[in-house]
């Protein structure tokens, strides 16, 4: 997983194929909770590209997703978004994580 250093996802959402981001912040503790999952997930999957963003540092990167509540994931496809969860219940994020790496 890659941690986003400046505001340019919308650069590396179009430079990839498939993209799932978690929007996070150093003080959310169900971020800090998932986040280690997320990790072991993008370790063993390289053709999907794992990015965090730091939600509160990276307001334009926020704006491609709806980001109201953390954590949010969001997984791309040829530059769209394709799906959307607020939440960490990690069931539902490897879903979406399975959705983007097999379609």
């Amino acid at each position: 997983m890659v941690e986003l250093t400046t505001d340019n996802l919308k650069d590396v959402v179009k430079e990839h194929d498939r993209v799932f981001v978690q929007y996070g912040a150093s003080w959310c503790g169900n971020c800090r909770m998932i986040k280690p999952k997320i990790k072991k997930l993008a370790a063993v999957n390289e053709n999907v590209h794992f990015i965090y963003v730091d939600a509160e540092k990276f307001p334009g990167s926020r704006e491609l997703a709806d980001v109201a509540n953390l954590p949010t994931f969001a997984t791309f496809k040829a530059g769209q978004r394709v799906d959307q969860f607020t939440g960490s219940k990690f069931e539902k994020v490897e879903g979406m994580f399975n959705e983007i790496a097999n379609n």
